[in-house]
């Protein structure tokens, strides 16, 4: 939540004081606060973002919630009425990049700054293109063709991209220029990918299992949790500990954190369906989730307070680029969002 007082108007038009959260991507959700929203407490507020129109969700004199429109861009929002309007108000939205893809979990993104992403599809169904490339120029232009339901992604020091399928089990690594081979089998249902410092691989299987893949291809079990409906979801945090989210039946769920030996602890519990996930520097663990009827990105950080930083519909993950930006992950589509987290991404 930011204060804006560079931002208020006088003079009886309508203030903006305050938009929380301050970024989003359309069909987000934006609340804002301030006054005058009304025009002799009956004429109802009209929210512009730039020169399109948002769609209001709450409308009050002092209180609004309005929806991102499709369209729209980072801008300033201006409310009107009748004829007056306030101040502008900057806000961050997230640009479309590439629609026609299907990822279930974050893009990843090498260290020349490609962005890569799935078309993972439903359970035992082939697709033409199963993992797209997009360049600097957000061209988007096939890059795999197999494996099928591919599902996790994860680069690896010397610029392999590993890929976990959810159909056969195996874990795929493939070259920059695409040659894929199998680098893992028999990972269950696999999921979610990480490496850690020493070149380990970590595999979730959404059956219950995380498994743990040595630089000559040992594997071990190295921890069991709760089978998820859906995926595994694997970070690593600055702190060395394998952080895990994975959508249970239950609507409280919990981001679960590894220890070196395997214990596995709460580290914060109150999401719905928290998916894909990402640090930055500071420590700041970023999560796709909802919470209380918001939905978006939320940001916890490492005294484990939570608060929505990206208001954003059906997001499943995550992935900061230099710029400093970020790209978020819808479960058709991905967007480019600039925006300047507290502390420099966490890159590589």
């Amino acid at each position: 939540m930011i204060s804006a007082d560079s931002y208020q108007s006088t003079n009886g038009k309508p203030r903006i004081e305050r938009v929380f959260p301050q970024a989003a991507v359309p069909g987000g959700e934006l609340q804002v606060w301030g006054s005058g929203f009304y025009s002799h407490g009956s004429s109802r507020a009209l929210v512009q973002f730039g020169s399109i129109e948002g769609s209001l969700l709450v409308s009050s004199d002092r209180y609004l919630v309005t929806r991102v429109p499709d369209g729209a861009v980072s801008c300033n929002l201006l409310v009107a009425n009748e004829n007056i309007s306030s101040a502008p108000f900057p806000v961050e939205i997230g640009a479309s990049i590439a629609d026609e893809v299907h990822p279930v979990a974050n893009p990843a993104v090498d260290h020349d700054g490609n962005i890569f992403v799935t078309f993972s599809g439903q359970r035992g169904q082939k697709v033409p293109v199963c993992v797209y490339k997009i360049d600097a120029n957000h061209d988007k232009k096939p890059f795999l063709t197999e494996p099928m339901n591919p599902t996790g992604m994860v680069f690896d020091a010397e610029g392999y991209l590993y890929i976990s399928s959810r159909n056969d089990g195996n874990i795929y690594r493939a070259s920059p220029n695409g040659t894929l081979t199998v680098y893992a089998e028999g990972m269950g249902i696999a999921t979610g990918l990480a490496f850690d410092h020493q070149g380990f691989l970590y595999v979730g299987d959404r059956s219950g299992t995380v498994f743990k893949i040595s630089p000559d291809r040992k594997i071990f079990v190295f921890a069991t949790l709760e089978p998820s409906i859906s995926a595994y979801h694997l970070a690593f945090g600055p702190d060395g500990f394998l952080y895990i989210t994975g959508p249970t039946t239950s609507s409280y769920d919990s981001v679960n954190r590894i220890s070196t030996n395997g214990d596995v602890e709460k580290f914060y519990r109150g999401l719905g369906r928290p998916q894909g996930m990402a640090f930055d520097i500071a420590g700041n663990l970023y999560v796709a989730a909802s919470q209380g009827g918001r939905k978006g990105i939320f940001r916890i950080n490492p005294a484990r307070q939570c608060e929505l930083v990206i208001a954003g519909t059906g997001l499943v993950g995550l992935a900061f680029m230099k710029g400093p930006a970020v790209i978020l992950a819808s479960n058709q589509s991905l967007f480019h969002l600039n925006w300047d987290v507290k502390g420099m991404p966490l890159m590589g």
